[in-house]
């Protein structure tokens, strides 16, 4: 049994002048997904335990091309996520105006204030239109906003003109969000 450093005696090429080999990440595909719904599923069947759900949460990223990753130090495994890695549950508002700051609370218990480093996007179905909102909670990784989180949302909305066009949105931070725009405005 190796107490301590089990690399203390294993000498690797290179390393004799004390620089070390990058560390290969194993990459394998895990059987987790996470449903539209937030929910976590491991090998078909919900993941009960929050907090076990908010560990792998802490090491879930996104690469370039869409792709999600649970990353450790030593692995990397694949997994699927239907739409979103979180979804927006509850939405807390303070001030008014441009002045006006929104916040958001994933389906983890992660607070988000809205703003130039968690902007809102929305997204539309290309098979009914209907719009889908969403926050960047971090690093590439969204929460949808829930329908009536969303409607919430829609509630404290003003409406702008520019270009013979109306459009509605939202302040927080100083910066508008547009949710959409009116005809004929």
């Amino acid at each position: 049994m190796k107490v301590g450093n089990e690399r203390t005696n294993d000498k690797r090429p290179g390393e004799e002048s004390g620089e070390s080999l990058p560390l290969t990440l194993r990459e394998q595909r895990f059987d987790i997904r996470i449903s539209r719904d937030g929910t976590w599923f491991h090998e078909g069947d919900p993941i009960r335990r929050i907090e076990l759900v908010k560990l792998f949460a802490t090491v879930l990223r996104r690469d370039e091309a869409g792709d999600f990753w649970l990353v450790t130090p030593v692995e990397r495994g694949r997994i699927v996520v239907e739409d979103t890695p979180f979804v927006a549950v509850e939405m807390a508002a303070s001030g008014s105006g441009s002045e006006q700051t929104l916040s958001f609370r994933t389906n983890l218990d992660e607070w988000v204030e809205c703003g130039p480093d968690h902007p809102i996007r929305v997204g539309h179905n290309p098979e009914n239109g209907e719009p889908t909102p969403y926050i960047l909670i971090r690093n590439g990784l969204e929460a949808r906003i829930l329908r009536p989180v969303y409607y919430e949302m829609v509630d404290r909305a003003d409406t702008r003109g520019h270009d013979g066009e109306a459009e509605v949105g939202v302040w927080s931070k100083k910066v508008f969000f547009a949710l959409g725009r009116l005809p004929g405005g």
